[in-house]
């Protein structure tokens, strides 16, 4: 019989050794081997490079007294075994007010593009101003607006920011007194290049105006215009009602000519109409409609079906709209999330219980990280999982609340990035992203194309995260509040994330940390 056991058990490490010998990535450099840029730094950087290995692609993002058309690049690592095709020789100087080319080639080439992102922040006012100033950076246009009425050839300008902090201005309009009546050009220059730009200011048609409404569930903004200097604000009523409710002050936010509302409390999937004010003036009204409280399916993670040795966070018959990394973690071992019947007091059903393992015997496996997600896993690559984040959601809610508890382990594992961090606490975290990608986001996780999350990626519109570093012993309520980066944009995805260890992406955390999450909510108003 013992004999029989060990027979059992060599075969069963002999077959770990052939999956996983076919999953170790190989040093060799095969075609297949595709060639990255692993790293790349410049002066004048606001944030580290963001590398997509997936489409080949560096983005930085440049702070308003970098030069553009001189960018240093100071660190420029690629794949071990390629090389530069062509003349480009990096580190160097490069001009990124274009996308910038580079190809590599490690048996076959690979074309990588290396772009920079540079946001100035521009203004132009002078008195008496009428909304904020429309400026054209392609073009190099300023357009602003004065009230009925005032003396286009006497126009006070109070501030001009057309360029970086180091631009030089000829002639420099600020705190002069200057002649409208015609377009004006000034002379923009910085790094030894002169741009010019041609500002007009025009009579107003208009004293006072509602230039636009976001509405979302139960909160709406309203952006106005009027002379600087008056009294301002906004009123709004129900369609089906006469009386017209003030805005209050405390509500409004006010920059020159240009002021913002936030209306909360108000009643989903209703139609609304507003105006905004100016001394005594009224814009005409404008009609808009409320969203819908859309929820979340089984966001209390009470269904739950077993697929072999994978747990499902869905019910048997029903439609997934969560997942979890079990298929990939299943492939070497068992589910490292499922469901609990351990609950927050009050509540019934289940909970997510998420932990974080190694999977695998001996030296032949990595960490699982504990997970749950909305979207799908797509598919292992290797001993590595790829992910698609997301599912379609266009409502815009305000925060993500739940309940979680925590057990915080030592992170026992590591990739090469993070060794600094064994011995130290776990992290757990959950997350909330609403992005207008065209699909859902591709994760992988293989480092050979490694493909995450930006957050500073232009198509996420809000995010809110919570961590944990310690153990919390029992359930405990949380709040994420969503911030959002424009009020006008709708979304087409919603992720939230819950994960026992931060870094689990990274094959890094503490065998044994366990995220217990329940009861999510989404909620749609402003205290």
């Amino acid at each position: 019989m013992k004999k029989n056991i060990k027979y059992i058990i060599l075969c069963l490490v002999a077959a770990m050794s052939v999956a996983m010998t076919s999953c170790i990535e190989n040093d060799i450099p095969y075609a297949r081997i595709q060639a990255n840029i692993l790293s790349l730094s410049a002066d004048g950087l606001k944030q580290p490079a963001v590398i997509d290995s997936v489409n080949c692609r560096v983005t930085l993002v440049l702070g308003e007294n970098a030069d553009i058309h001189n960018v240093n690049i100071t660190e420029f690592n690629i794949t071990a075994g390629a090389s530069i095709v062509g003349e480009q020789q990096l580190p160097g100087v490069v001009d990124l007010s274009n996308p910038y080319r580079v190809t590599l080639r490690l048996y076959q080439d690979y074309v990588w593009t290396i772009r920079a992102v540079q946001n100035i922040e521009r203004n132009f006012v002078i008195a008496n101003q009428v909304g904020a100033a429309s400026i054209d950076v392609p073009a190099n246009r300023v357009v602003a607006y004065v009230a009925a009425g005032a003396d286009m050839s006497a126009v006070e300008v109070q501030s001009i920011k057309l360029g970086g902090e180091t631009a030089v201005y000829s002639p420099d309009l600020a705190g002069q007194i200057v002649d409208f009546t015609e377009p004006v050009t000034v002379d923009v220059t910085e790094f030894g290049r002169t741009q010019q730009w041609t500002i007009y200011v025009l009579m107003a048609e208009q004293t006072v105006a509602l230039d636009r409404v976001d509405a979302w569930t139960k909160v709406a903004w309203l952006y106005g215009s009027a002379e600087s200097g008056k009294e301002t604000g906004f009123e709004y009523r129900l369609a089906s009602s006469a009386e017209w409710l003030t805005v209050p002050q405390s509500w409004v936010t006010v920059d020159g000519g240009s002021f913002v509302g936030r209306l909360i409390h108000l009643e989903p999937n209703a139609d609304y109409v507003a105006r905004a004010y100016s001394g005594g003036e009224y814009s005409p009204e404008v009609q808009f409609a409320t969203g819908s409280e859309a929820v979340i399916p089984n966001a209390s993670f009470d269904d739950w079906f077993q697929d072999g040795k994978v747990w499902n966070p869905w019910a048997a018959d029903g439609e997934s709209f969560w997942d979890t990394g079990n298929k990939g973690a299943a492939t070497l071992g068992q589910s490292n999330s499922m469901p609990t019947d351990e609950i927050p007091t009050g509540l019934s059903g289940k909970a997510a219980r998420l932990e974080t393992k190694f999977i695998g015997i001996a030296s032949l496996g990595k960490l699982a990280a504990g997970n749950l997600f909305t979207g799908q896993y797509y598919k292992t690559d290797g001993t590595n999982g790829i992910l698609k984040f997301g599912r379609e959601f266009t409502e815009r809610p305000t925060k993500l609340t739940g309940y979680m508890k925590y057990n915080c382990a030592t992170i026992s594992h590591s990739n090469d990035e993070y060794t600094h961090l064994k011995g130290r606490p776990d992290t757990a975290t959950v997350y909330m992203i609403l992005a207008d990608w065209a699909e859902p986001f591709e994760i992988r996780t293989n480092p050979k194309n490694r493909q995450l999350i930006d957050l500073n990626s232009p198509e996420i519109i809000a995010y809110g995260a919570l961590q944990w570093g310690e153990t919390v012993s029992e359930y405990t309520p949380f709040e994420i509040n969503l911030e959002y980066r424009a009020t006008n944009r709708r979304p087409r995805y919603a992720v939230i994330v819950s994960s026992a260890s931060k870094y689990g992406d990274f094959f890094t955390g503490g065998e044994g940390s366990v995220l217990c999450v329940d009861d999510f909510k989404l909620h749609y108003d402003y205290e």
